[in-house]
C-alpha cells in the first residue's frame, strides 16, 4: 500500500528533515519503505512524504513515541493529511 502524508511543520523544514532521517529503524522495524518526501516548491512548512507499507495501521499514529516524536519534529497534527492509494 502507498500512502501519501502532508502536512505543515511549524519548526522548520530542516528541523523535520533531521527528525525523520533519524527514525529510520523504526520504520525498518515495521515495514514502511520511504519512497520520497520533501515540501512543497517555495513553501518549506508544507510537507510531504510517500511511503509504502503493508497497511494503514503499520504508520503507529497513535502511539505515544510517535506523536512525542512528531511534535519534536515539528509537525501540526492539526494539519495531517494521510491518503492511501488503490494503485
Amino acid at each position: 500500500m502507498i500512502v501519501i502524508s502532508n502536512f505543515e511543520v511549524t519548526k522548520g523544514y530542516e528541523v523535520w528533515k533531521k527528525a525523520f532521517e533519524s527514525n529510520e529503524a523504526m520504520r525498518q522495524k515495521n515495514n514502511v519503505k520511504v519512497i520520497a518526501y520533501g515540501h512543497e516548491k517555495g513553501n518549506e512548512s508544507n510537507v510531504y512524504t510517500v511511503v509504502e507499507m503493508n497497511s494503514i495501521e503499520d504508520k503507529k499514529l497513535k502511539e505515544p513515541n510517535m506523536i512525542e516524536s512528531r511534535e519534536n519534529a515539528g509537525v501540526n497534527h492539526a494539519s495531517l493529511k494521510i491518503t492511501s492509494l488503490s494503485e
